[in-house]
């Protein structure tokens, strides 16, 4: 069985437990405690030099890091059901609304950005929470945009299943939920939001029902 080295509240390793679940692969949760500092033990940097989450262990292909090509090399490796569609228009579109995501909101808005916020900038809660308000607004209204009509009524950001654009959405409403951002004005983001909840792959995905939350 393959391993997977998590950290519950971590919105990368969220998407990436989305994307396994999607696929069907039993994977093995190992939690790595970035609150106690364990992605910097040498144990762990020996899987991941960056000390970072997620790091994917294969029995046929080693140690993986960095949760887009961890979900490409599933993808490549398990096709079915695929997480992509079929048209190439399509998956540029679909891969553009997940970069808007991975690339654009969660990077800057992570733990170890508002830890140097906190630790090098002097910024209080109230800074860190217009901070991050700044950001996930910038990228959700670009997002309600890009997704399509209907979203959500039987339908997902491409399709009538859930994909890649559901795995790295889904993480990032949790955190803008955490951050107390004001969803109201993201009715195709909340509503799919709201059936993905509905959905076993997302339940189990979710950091409440991981080994290592509190």
């Amino acid at each position: 069985m393959a391993r997977l080295y998590s950290f519950f509240r971590s919105g990368t390793s969220h998407r990436l437990r989305i994307a396994l679940n999607l696929k069907g692969l039993p994977t093995e949760i190992l939690p790595v405690n970035l609150r106690k500092g364990e992605h910097k033990a040498e144990t762990y940097l020996a899987l991941n030099p960056q000390g970072l989450v997620p790091a994917y262990e294969s029995d046929d292909n080693g140690t993986l890091t960095q949760s887009p090509a961890i979900i490409e090399y599933l993808e490549e490796r398990y096709p079915e059901p695929p997480l992509l569609p079929q048209s190439l228009g399509d998956r540029a579109r679909v891969r553009a609304m997940a970069a808007a995501i991975g690339c654009d909101i969660h990077p800057i808005n992570n733990m170890r950005i508002l830890g140097a916020l906190r630790q090098q900038f002097g910024a209080d809660e109230k800074a860190i929470t217009v901070w991050t308000n700044t950001w996930i607004h910038a990228g959700f209204k670009a997002l309600e945009t890009m997704l399509p009509e209907g979203v959500g009524q039987g339908a997902f950001a491409c399709g009538d299943r859930p994909g890649l654009v559901e795995c790295y959405l889904i993480p990032q409403v949790y955190s803008a939920r955490r951050f107390e951002v004001d969803l109201s004005a993201y009715p195709k983001i909340t509503a799919l939001d709201a059936t993905c909840a509905e959905r076993e792959a997302f339940q189990a995905a979710h950091p409440d029902a991981q080994p290592d939350a509190v």
